[in-house]
């Protein structure tokens, strides 16, 4: 195993006896960025993640920590989360404290007969891809959260929905990358990549950064939101570009909110294509009593610019499903960027138009819940194993386009 370190002010690889330089950069230090770095130096990988801010510091920090198996239609990305779910509970349960798990299990509600209808068939398509999901009769939803509104047209219980604090979660894998070997450097902007060519083929062995050149065999582009950005500077299009939420949060209260709740429009809100503002019911508690209200999307670049208008409908939303909280005072918003990719898949694995790059991002906000399975994937795949799941899905090569020199 090789080890990265600085150098007089820049970064440079500590060589192994072979003369090779660090094996993995990866470009980002928020949750998916360490747990690329966690999962691969347990394959013996020597890892650098660079990070131009602060561990966490992007969409990482603006998230509620969510884990989640109710929001995903049948496809890829719900097998991605099921086979993350039971990373969390399986090789990753002894850290469980460390990052505050919490499984305290989803409640999904409609407020119409329309609604309603959709949400059961939802549900029924994702019991038959092996979702623990359990239909609530209308009189029934107030034994599970007993301040939400009478009236409701149907509900479903997901036991297996669960939250994570989600700077703890960063700040701890990648604290125990570190153990096993891994480098971190914070305050470092990646400014561009040396590419070697052939008559073949393009290879990446190096990034270029502010403090130095990195040489290495492979990289990572893990940089949530900025990824487009990322792949731009090595030659090739990726075409994520930033999804802008806010979440409320409230004045500490007694234990309100029982589980992760939210309307049904909000699972057709993450698959949605719509340019504009959209807004749906999402609320749960936290331990320390505040709650979260959420969400909103629109596309709006990286303004961070408080909208009032947007606030005002995110707290309208949640009155409709409790109205006790009128009264409650809210101690503050914030605002953060999803990682959006136009077909609403995460993408994952090795671009075929550079060799040696590799791409984890465009979860949008399921990046959380997302990043320890698709960390372990591509682990996987660059230790040349098989991996648990097939990437082809996710594969950047559905992004053909080369960006313009």
């Amino acid at each position: 195993m090789t080890h990265a370190t600085r150098t007089g002010g820049a970064i440079a690889p500590r060589r192994g006896s072979a003369g090779r330089p660090a094996d993995v950069v990866v470009i980002g230090a928020g949750a998916v960025g360490a747990a690329c770095a966690y999962f691969l130096t347990r394959k013996g990988f020597a890892v650098h993640v660079v990070e131009r801010g602060a561990v966490a510091a992007g969409s990482s920090s603006a998230g509620e920590g969510n884990l989640l198996v109710s929001d995903k239609v049948s496809g890829p990305e719900l097998e991605l989360a099921l086979y993350s779910r039971a990373l969390w509970e399986q090789e990753l349960a002894q850290y469980g404290e460390l990052w505050e798990f919490e499984s305290k299990g989803g409640l999904v509600v409609a407020t119409s007969a329309q609604a309603g209808r959709a949400l059961r068939t939802l549900a029924a398509e994702q019991r038959q891809r092996g979702v623990d999901a359990r239909d609530v009769e209308p009189d029934a939803v107030t034994d599970h959260e007993p301040h939400i509104r009478r009236g409701l047209a149907a509900a479903v219980h997901y036991p297996q929905d669960a939250q994570v604090q989600p700077m703890l979660l960063t700040a701890h894998l990648l604290r125990l990358a570190r153990a096993a070997g891994a480098v971190v450097s914070t305050g470092v902007n990646v400014t561009g990549f040396e590419v070697q060519a052939s008559t073949e083929s393009r290879r990446v062995v190096a990034v270029q950064t502010s403090q130095g050149t990195l040489a290495c065999e492979q990289v990572i582009n893990a940089a949530g939101p900025w990824a487009g950005e990322i792949a731009t500077m090595a030659g090739v299009d990726l075409p994520i570009r930033p999804r802008r939420g806010f979440v409320l949060v409230t004045e500490p209260l007694p234990p309100t909110i029982n589980h992760k709740v939210y309307a049904g429009e909000y699972v057709a809100s993450t698959q949605s294509e719509h340019l504009g503002l959209e807004v749906s019911a999402v609320i749960e508690g936290t331990k320390a009593g505040t709650i979260l209200i959420g969400s909103s999307r629109e596309h709006v670049g990286f303004e961070r610019r408080v909208s009032l208008p947007v606030l005002r409908a995110i707290a309208s939303a949640a009155l409709e499903l409790f109205p006790r909280l009128a009264g409650v005072t809210l101690l503050r918003s914030y605002a953060g960027f999803r990682p959006y990719s136009p077909d609403h898949l995460p993408v994952v694995g090795p671009d075929t138009r550079l060799k040696g790059l590799w791409h984890a991002t465009g979860h949008e906000g399921a990046g959380i819940g997302l990043s320890v399975g698709t960390a372990k994937l591509i682990s996987q795949a660059m230790a040349g194993e098989g991996t648990d799941m097939d990437l082809a899905p996710f594969s950047p090569a559905r992004f053909e386009a080369v960006a313009p020199a």
